[in-house]
Protein backbone atom coordinates (compact mmCIF):
# COMPACT_ATOMS: atom_id res chain seq x y z
CA UNK A 1 0.00 0.00 0.00
CA UNK A 2 1.55 3.31 -0.98
CA UNK A 3 0.89 6.99 -0.61
CA UNK A 4 1.45 8.88 -3.85
CA UNK A 5 3.44 12.08 -3.58
CA UNK A 6 1.79 14.68 -5.80
CA UNK A 7 4.04 17.44 -7.11
CA UNK A 8 3.02 20.87 -5.83
CA UNK A 9 5.79 23.09 -7.13
CA UNK A 10 5.74 24.91 -10.45
CA UNK A 11 3.16 27.12 -12.10
CA UNK A 12 -0.33 27.36 -10.64
CA UNK A 13 -2.78 24.86 -12.13
CA UNK A 14 -5.64 27.20 -11.22
CA UNK A 15 -4.13 30.05 -13.24
CA UNK A 16 -3.29 27.71 -16.10
CA UNK A 17 -6.82 26.34 -16.28
CA UNK A 18 -8.26 29.85 -16.06
CA UNK A 19 -6.37 30.72 -19.24
CA UNK A 20 -7.88 27.69 -21.00
CA UNK A 21 -11.52 27.61 -19.84
CA UNK A 22 -12.08 31.22 -18.80
CA UNK A 23 -12.69 32.97 -15.50
CA UNK A 24 -16.31 31.86 -14.96
CA UNK A 25 -15.74 28.11 -14.49
CA UNK A 26 -12.77 28.77 -12.19
CA UNK A 27 -14.78 31.16 -10.01
CA UNK A 28 -17.40 28.44 -9.54
CA UNK A 29 -14.65 25.98 -8.62
CA UNK A 30 -13.14 28.39 -6.10
CA UNK A 31 -16.56 29.03 -4.54
CA UNK A 32 -17.18 25.30 -4.06
CA UNK A 33 -13.71 24.89 -2.55
CA UNK A 34 -14.49 27.59 0.00
CA UNK A 35 -17.54 25.59 1.09
CA UNK A 36 -15.25 22.64 1.85
CA UNK A 37 -12.63 24.53 3.85
CA UNK A 38 -11.87 22.59 7.01
CA UNK A 39 -12.55 19.24 5.34
CA UNK A 40 -9.96 16.74 4.08
CA UNK A 41 -10.29 14.39 1.10
CA UNK A 42 -8.58 11.03 0.53
CA UNK A 43 -8.54 9.44 -2.93
CA UNK A 44 -7.87 5.72 -3.39
CA UNK A 45 -7.25 3.62 -6.51
CA UNK A 46 -5.19 0.54 -7.39
CA UNK A 47 -2.28 1.87 -9.46
CA UNK A 48 -0.07 4.96 -9.45
CA UNK A 49 0.88 4.61 -13.13
CA UNK A 50 -0.86 3.41 -16.26
CA UNK A 51 -4.50 3.96 -17.11
CA UNK A 52 -6.75 6.98 -17.13
CA UNK A 53 -7.64 7.03 -13.43
CA UNK A 54 -4.02 7.40 -12.33
CA UNK A 55 -3.46 10.16 -14.88
CA UNK A 56 -6.50 12.05 -13.62
CA UNK A 57 -5.50 11.73 -9.97
CA UNK A 58 -1.96 13.01 -10.51
CA UNK A 59 -3.38 16.42 -11.45
CA UNK A 60 -6.75 16.44 -9.70
CA UNK A 61 -5.19 15.91 -6.28
CA UNK A 62 -2.77 18.76 -6.91
CA UNK A 63 -5.58 21.02 -8.12
CA UNK A 64 -7.72 20.38 -5.04
CA UNK A 65 -4.78 21.18 -2.78
CA UNK A 66 -4.17 24.43 -4.67
CA UNK A 67 -7.83 25.31 -4.13
CA UNK A 68 -7.34 24.96 -0.37
CA UNK A 69 -8.97 21.53 0.10
CA UNK A 70 -6.30 19.22 1.60
CA UNK A 71 -6.32 16.04 -0.49
CA UNK A 72 -4.19 12.90 -0.36
CA UNK A 73 -3.91 9.93 -2.73
CA UNK A 74 -3.48 6.37 -1.51
CA UNK A 75 -2.77 3.38 -3.78
CA UNK A 76 -4.05 -0.06 -2.87
CA UNK A 77 -1.47 -2.45 -4.28
CA UNK A 78 -2.00 -6.16 -4.78
CA UNK A 79 -0.36 -9.36 -5.95
CA UNK A 80 -0.75 -11.36 -9.16
CA UNK A 81 -3.71 -13.34 -7.85
CA UNK A 82 -5.56 -10.22 -6.70
CA UNK A 83 -5.02 -8.44 -10.01
CA UNK A 84 -6.23 -11.54 -11.84
CA UNK A 85 -9.42 -11.50 -9.79
CA UNK A 86 -9.99 -7.78 -10.25
CA UNK A 87 -9.32 -8.06 -13.99
CA UNK A 88 -12.09 -10.65 -14.12
CA UNK A 89 -14.33 -8.29 -12.14
CA UNK A 90 -13.50 -5.46 -14.55
CA UNK A 91 -14.18 -7.54 -17.66
CA UNK A 92 -17.37 -9.19 -16.41
CA UNK A 93 -18.81 -5.89 -15.22
CA UNK A 94 -18.29 -4.72 -18.80
CA UNK A 95 -20.32 -7.76 -19.92
CA UNK A 96 -17.34 -9.92 -20.90
CA UNK A 97 -17.42 -13.68 -20.18
CA UNK A 98 -16.02 -14.85 -16.85
CA UNK A 99 -16.90 -15.82 -13.30
CA UNK A 100 -15.62 -15.60 -9.73
CA UNK A 101 -15.32 -18.55 -7.36
CA UNK A 102 -15.99 -18.48 -3.63
CA UNK A 103 -12.22 -18.60 -3.16
CA UNK A 104 -11.92 -15.50 -5.36
CA UNK A 105 -14.50 -13.72 -3.23
CA UNK A 106 -12.60 -14.57 -0.06
CA UNK A 107 -9.24 -13.49 -1.47
CA UNK A 108 -10.65 -10.19 -2.75
CA UNK A 109 -12.07 -9.40 0.68
CA UNK A 110 -8.85 -10.46 2.42
CA UNK A 111 -6.81 -8.07 0.27
CA UNK A 112 -9.28 -5.27 0.96
CA UNK A 113 -9.05 -6.04 4.66
CA UNK A 114 -5.24 -5.82 4.47
CA UNK A 115 -5.53 -2.46 2.71
CA UNK A 116 -8.06 -1.20 5.25
CA UNK A 117 -5.51 -1.85 8.00
CA UNK A 118 -2.65 -0.03 6.28
CA UNK A 119 -3.97 2.85 4.18
CA UNK A 120 -4.30 6.37 5.59
CA UNK A 121 -8.06 6.83 5.34
CA UNK A 122 -8.75 9.20 8.22
CA UNK A 123 -10.00 12.04 5.99
CA UNK A 124 -13.62 13.04 6.47
CA UNK A 125 -14.34 12.73 2.70
CA UNK A 126 -13.14 9.55 0.97
CA UNK A 127 -13.39 8.88 -2.77
CA UNK A 128 -12.74 5.26 -3.84
CA UNK A 129 -12.10 4.56 -7.52
CA UNK A 130 -13.35 1.38 -9.21
CA UNK A 131 -13.89 -2.19 -7.98
CA UNK A 132 -10.41 -3.06 -6.70
CA UNK A 133 -10.70 -1.12 -3.38
CA UNK A 134 -14.51 -1.09 -3.26
CA UNK A 135 -14.55 -3.23 -0.10
CA UNK A 136 -12.80 -0.58 1.98
CA UNK A 137 -15.94 1.26 3.09
CA UNK A 138 -17.48 -1.71 4.93
CA UNK A 139 -14.13 -2.45 6.56
CA UNK A 140 -12.88 1.00 7.50
CA UNK A 141 -15.39 3.85 7.42
CA UNK A 142 -16.20 5.78 10.59
CA UNK A 143 -19.53 7.34 11.47
CA UNK A 144 -18.49 10.95 10.79
CA UNK A 145 -17.00 10.20 7.39
CA UNK A 146 -18.61 10.51 3.96
CA UNK A 147 -17.58 7.87 1.42
CA UNK A 148 -18.18 7.91 -2.35
CA UNK A 149 -17.56 5.08 -4.82
CA UNK A 150 -16.44 6.29 -8.25
CA UNK A 151 -17.13 3.67 -10.95
CA UNK A 152 -15.33 4.22 -14.27
CA UNK A 153 -16.91 1.09 -15.81
CA UNK A 154 -19.98 0.71 -18.02
CA UNK A 155 -22.26 -1.53 -15.93
CA UNK A 156 -25.13 -1.61 -18.42
CA UNK A 157 -24.31 -5.24 -19.35
CA UNK A 158 -22.74 -6.31 -16.06
CA UNK A 159 -22.54 -10.00 -15.14
CA UNK A 160 -25.29 -10.29 -12.52
CA UNK A 161 -23.40 -12.75 -10.27
CA UNK A 162 -20.32 -10.50 -10.12
CA UNK A 163 -22.43 -7.39 -9.49
CA UNK A 164 -24.34 -9.26 -6.77
CA UNK A 165 -21.00 -9.84 -5.04
CA UNK A 166 -19.94 -6.20 -5.40
CA UNK A 167 -23.26 -4.49 -4.63
CA UNK A 168 -23.23 -5.26 -0.86
CA UNK A 169 -19.82 -3.60 -0.70
CA UNK A 170 -21.25 -0.48 -2.37
CA UNK A 171 -24.14 -0.37 0.10
CA UNK A 172 -21.68 0.96 2.70
CA UNK A 173 -21.07 4.16 0.68
CA UNK A 174 -23.04 7.39 0.83
CA UNK A 175 -23.14 7.76 -2.97
CA UNK A 176 -21.79 6.37 -6.23
CA UNK A 177 -20.58 8.30 -9.28
CA UNK A 178 -20.79 7.13 -12.90
CA UNK A 179 -19.67 8.53 -16.24
CA UNK A 180 -23.00 8.07 -18.05
CA UNK A 181 -26.62 7.56 -17.03
CA UNK A 182 -26.83 4.25 -18.94
CA UNK A 183 -24.02 2.83 -16.78
CA UNK A 184 -26.06 2.98 -13.56
CA UNK A 185 -27.53 -0.34 -12.33
CA UNK A 186 -30.14 -0.62 -9.58
CA UNK A 187 -28.20 0.89 -6.69
CA UNK A 188 -28.33 0.57 -2.91
CA UNK A 189 -27.14 4.22 -2.65
CA UNK A 190 -27.83 7.46 -4.58
CA UNK A 191 -26.07 7.69 -7.96
CA UNK A 192 -24.57 10.83 -9.53
CA UNK A 193 -23.05 11.56 -12.93
CA UNK A 194 -19.57 12.99 -13.56
CA UNK A 195 -17.71 12.08 -16.77
CA UNK A 196 -13.91 11.86 -16.47
CA UNK A 197 -11.63 14.49 -17.96
CA UNK A 198 -8.21 15.31 -19.37
CA UNK A 199 -5.60 17.86 -18.37
CA UNK A 200 -4.92 20.43 -21.13
CA UNK A 201 -1.72 21.53 -19.37
CA UNK A 202 -0.09 18.10 -19.07
CA UNK A 203 2.73 16.80 -21.24
CA UNK A 204 0.23 14.52 -22.97
CA UNK A 205 -2.01 17.39 -24.05
CA UNK A 206 -0.01 20.64 -24.12
CA UNK A 207 0.78 22.34 -27.40
CA UNK A 208 3.82 21.05 -29.33
CA UNK A 209 5.48 22.76 -32.25
CA UNK A 210 6.43 20.82 -35.37
CA UNK A 211 10.09 20.53 -34.40
CA UNK A 212 9.16 18.95 -31.05
CA UNK A 213 6.88 16.47 -32.81
CA UNK A 214 9.66 15.53 -35.24
CA UNK A 215 12.22 15.07 -32.46
CA UNK A 216 9.92 12.96 -30.29
CA UNK A 217 8.89 10.61 -33.10
CA UNK A 218 12.26 10.30 -34.85
CA UNK A 219 13.40 7.23 -32.85
CA UNK A 220 10.44 5.17 -34.11
CA UNK A 221 11.15 5.46 -37.83
CA UNK A 222 7.55 6.16 -38.79
CA UNK A 223 6.89 7.00 -42.44
CA UNK A 224 6.63 10.71 -43.23
CA UNK A 225 5.01 10.51 -46.67
CA UNK A 226 1.98 8.45 -45.71
CA UNK A 227 -0.88 9.46 -43.38
CA UNK A 228 -0.86 7.82 -39.97
CA UNK A 229 -3.91 6.02 -38.62
CA UNK A 230 -3.36 5.55 -34.88
CA UNK A 231 -4.92 3.90 -31.86
CA UNK A 232 -3.44 4.67 -28.43
CA UNK A 233 -4.68 2.21 -25.79
CA UNK A 234 -3.60 -0.41 -23.31
CA UNK A 235 -3.05 -3.76 -25.00
CA UNK A 236 -6.38 -5.14 -23.84
CA UNK A 237 -8.88 -7.32 -25.70
CA UNK A 238 -11.67 -4.93 -24.78
CA UNK A 239 -9.81 -2.26 -26.80
CA UNK A 240 -9.93 -4.66 -29.81
CA UNK A 241 -6.45 -4.13 -31.29
CA UNK A 242 -6.99 -7.17 -33.55
CA UNK A 243 -10.15 -5.58 -34.92
CA UNK A 244 -8.22 -2.36 -35.50
CA UNK A 245 -5.74 -4.25 -37.69
CA UNK A 246 -8.57 -5.88 -39.65
CA UNK A 247 -10.32 -2.54 -40.21
CA UNK A 248 -7.09 -0.88 -41.29
CA UNK A 249 -6.32 -3.65 -43.78
CA UNK A 250 -9.74 -3.16 -45.37
CA UNK A 251 -9.13 0.59 -45.62
CA UNK A 252 -5.65 0.04 -47.09
CA UNK A 253 -7.20 -1.64 -50.12
CA UNK A 254 -8.55 1.79 -51.05
CA UNK A 255 -6.15 4.36 -49.56
CA UNK A 256 -2.46 4.69 -48.67
CA UNK A 257 -1.81 4.88 -44.92
CA UNK A 258 0.28 3.48 -42.07
CA UNK A 259 -1.20 2.05 -38.87
CA UNK A 260 0.30 2.69 -35.44
CA UNK A 261 -0.87 0.69 -32.43
CA UNK A 262 0.66 2.37 -29.39
CA UNK A 263 0.09 1.46 -25.79
CA UNK A 264 1.49 0.36 -22.51
CA UNK A 265 0.45 -1.59 -19.48
CA UNK A 266 -0.98 -0.86 -16.06
CA UNK A 267 0.24 -2.34 -12.77
CA UNK A 268 -3.18 -3.88 -12.13
CA UNK A 269 -3.67 -5.43 -15.61
CA UNK A 270 -2.10 -8.92 -15.84
CA UNK A 271 -3.25 -9.63 -19.43
CA UNK A 272 -1.32 -6.90 -21.24
CA UNK A 273 1.71 -8.98 -22.27
CA UNK A 274 -0.49 -11.77 -23.61
CA UNK A 275 -2.55 -9.38 -25.74
CA UNK A 276 0.59 -7.63 -27.01
CA UNK A 277 1.94 -11.01 -28.18
CA UNK A 278 -1.34 -11.67 -30.02
CA UNK A 279 -1.10 -8.27 -31.74
CA UNK A 280 2.49 -8.83 -32.83
CA UNK A 281 1.59 -12.25 -34.21
CA UNK A 282 -1.30 -10.73 -36.16
CA UNK A 283 0.91 -8.00 -37.63
CA UNK A 284 3.66 -10.44 -38.56
CA UNK A 285 6.12 -8.87 -41.00
CA UNK A 286 3.71 -6.27 -42.39
CA UNK A 287 5.56 -3.08 -43.28
CA UNK A 288 2.50 -0.82 -43.00
CA UNK A 289 1.85 -1.44 -39.28
CA UNK A 290 3.95 -0.30 -36.32
CA UNK A 291 3.36 -1.66 -32.81
CA UNK A 292 4.80 0.50 -30.03
CA UNK A 293 5.04 -0.64 -26.42
CA UNK A 294 5.48 2.60 -24.52
CA UNK A 295 6.52 3.17 -20.89
CA UNK A 296 4.04 4.80 -18.48
CA UNK A 297 5.82 8.17 -18.71
CA UNK A 298 5.75 8.43 -22.53
CA UNK A 299 3.25 11.28 -22.38
CA UNK A 300 5.09 13.57 -24.77
CA UNK A 301 5.50 10.75 -27.29
CA UNK A 302 1.76 10.05 -27.19
CA UNK A 303 1.07 13.76 -27.59
CA UNK A 304 3.33 13.94 -30.65
CA UNK A 305 1.92 10.74 -32.11
CA UNK A 306 -1.67 11.95 -31.83
CA UNK A 307 -0.73 15.31 -33.37
CA UNK A 308 1.06 13.64 -36.28
CA UNK A 309 -1.87 11.30 -36.98
CA UNK A 310 -4.33 12.00 -39.76
CA UNK A 311 -6.97 9.73 -38.18
CA UNK A 312 -7.17 8.56 -34.55
CA UNK A 313 -9.11 5.39 -33.73
CA UNK A 314 -10.73 4.04 -30.60
CA UNK A 315 -12.30 0.78 -31.71
CA UNK A 316 -13.27 -0.54 -28.29
CA UNK A 317 -15.69 -3.43 -27.82
CA UNK A 318 -16.61 -2.16 -24.34
CA UNK A 319 -15.59 1.12 -22.78
CA UNK A 320 -15.98 3.11 -19.61
CA UNK A 321 -15.11 6.42 -21.22
CA UNK A 322 -11.87 6.30 -23.29
CA UNK A 323 -9.98 9.46 -22.40
CA UNK A 324 -7.82 8.90 -25.47
CA UNK A 325 -10.80 10.16 -27.49
CA UNK A 326 -10.88 13.49 -25.65
CA UNK A 327 -7.10 13.71 -25.96
CA UNK A 328 -7.29 13.37 -29.74
CA UNK A 329 -10.25 15.74 -30.06
CA UNK A 330 -8.41 18.33 -27.96
CA UNK A 331 -5.62 18.19 -30.55
CA UNK A 332 -8.16 18.79 -33.35
CA UNK A 333 -7.72 15.27 -34.71
CA UNK A 334 -10.35 13.47 -36.76
CA UNK A 335 -11.60 10.51 -34.69
CA UNK A 336 -13.29 7.25 -35.64
CA UNK A 337 -14.57 5.40 -32.58
CA UNK A 338 -16.94 2.66 -31.54
CA UNK A 339 -20.40 3.66 -30.37
CA UNK A 340 -19.93 2.04 -26.94
CA UNK A 341 -19.74 3.20 -23.34
CA UNK A 342 -18.91 6.86 -22.82
CA UNK A 343 -17.51 7.39 -26.32
CA UNK A 344 -20.76 8.84 -27.77
CA UNK A 345 -20.60 11.55 -25.09
CA UNK A 346 -17.40 12.69 -26.77
CA UNK A 347 -17.91 11.71 -30.40
CA UNK A 348 -21.17 13.23 -31.61
CA UNK A 349 -21.54 11.50 -34.96
CA UNK A 350 -20.81 13.76 -37.95
CA UNK A 351 -20.26 16.73 -35.63
CA UNK A 352 -17.20 16.05 -33.46
CA UNK A 353 -16.13 12.74 -35.01
CA UNK A 354 -17.42 9.58 -36.65
CA UNK A 355 -18.90 6.53 -34.92
CA UNK A 356 -18.65 2.96 -36.19
CA UNK A 357 -20.29 -0.29 -35.14
CA UNK A 358 -18.31 -2.90 -37.07
CA UNK A 359 -14.94 -3.60 -38.63
CA UNK A 360 -16.35 -2.74 -42.06
CA UNK A 361 -17.93 0.45 -40.74
CA UNK A 362 -14.66 1.50 -39.11
CA UNK A 363 -12.81 0.91 -42.40
CA UNK A 364 -15.37 2.94 -44.32
CA UNK A 365 -15.05 5.91 -41.97
CA UNK A 366 -11.24 5.75 -42.11
CA UNK A 367 -11.45 5.96 -45.91
CA UNK A 368 -13.82 8.95 -45.72
CA UNK A 369 -11.44 10.87 -43.50
CA UNK A 370 -8.31 10.01 -45.47
CA UNK A 371 -10.03 11.38 -48.58
CA UNK A 372 -11.46 14.59 -47.09
CA UNK A 373 -9.17 17.19 -45.47
CA UNK A 374 -12.16 19.51 -45.09
CA UNK A 375 -14.13 16.91 -43.12
CA UNK A 376 -11.10 16.30 -40.89
CA UNK A 377 -10.72 20.04 -40.28
CA UNK A 378 -14.39 20.56 -39.41
CA UNK A 379 -14.66 17.59 -37.06
CA UNK A 380 -11.37 18.46 -35.37
CA UNK A 381 -12.39 22.05 -34.69
CA UNK A 382 -15.80 21.08 -33.31
CA UNK A 383 -14.21 18.32 -31.26
CA UNK A 384 -11.77 20.62 -29.51
CA UNK A 385 -14.52 23.02 -28.42
CA UNK A 386 -16.67 20.12 -27.22
CA UNK A 387 -13.82 18.92 -25.00
CA UNK A 388 -13.12 22.45 -23.74
CA UNK A 389 -16.74 22.79 -22.62
CA UNK A 390 -17.19 19.33 -21.10
CA UNK A 391 -14.13 17.16 -20.51
CA UNK A 392 -11.33 19.16 -18.88
CA UNK A 393 -10.17 18.78 -15.26
CA UNK A 394 -11.82 21.92 -13.83
CA UNK A 395 -15.26 20.49 -14.65
CA UNK A 396 -14.52 17.12 -13.04
CA UNK A 397 -13.12 18.81 -9.92
CA UNK A 398 -16.27 20.95 -9.79
CA UNK A 399 -18.49 17.87 -9.92
CA UNK A 400 -16.65 16.14 -7.07
CA UNK A 401 -16.61 19.23 -4.87
CA UNK A 402 -20.32 19.83 -5.51
CA UNK A 403 -21.11 16.24 -4.52
CA UNK A 404 -19.05 16.43 -1.33
CA UNK A 405 -20.67 19.76 -0.42
CA UNK A 406 -24.09 18.16 -0.90
CA UNK A 407 -23.18 15.19 1.29
CA UNK A 408 -21.96 17.51 4.02
CA UNK A 409 -25.17 19.55 3.83
CA UNK A 410 -27.25 16.36 4.08
CA UNK A 411 -25.23 15.24 7.09
CA UNK A 412 -25.89 18.58 8.77
CA UNK A 413 -29.58 18.46 7.92
CA UNK A 414 -29.38 21.46 5.54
Amino acid sequence: MTLVAVRTEGDSLVDGYRAVVGDGPIRILESLARQLRGHRIAMVNSTATGGGVAEILHRLVRLLNELGVPTTWEVMTGDTRFYGITKTIHNTLHGWPGALSEEDHAYYLAMNRRAAESLALDADLVLIHDPQPAGLAELRRQAAQRWVWRCHIDLSSANSAVWDFLAPRIAHYDAAVFSHVTFVPPMPVPAYLAPPSIDPLSDKNRELDESEVEELLAPFGLPTRRPLVTQVSRFDRIKDPIGVIDAFRLARRREEAHLVLAGGSADDDPEGAEVLAEVRAKVGKASDVTVLLLPPDAHLVINALQRRSTVVLQKSLREGFALTVSEALWKRRAVVASAVGGIPLQVIHERTGLLARSIEGCASQIIRLLRSPELRRRLGGEGREHVRDNFLHPREARDYLALFARLIDIAHGS
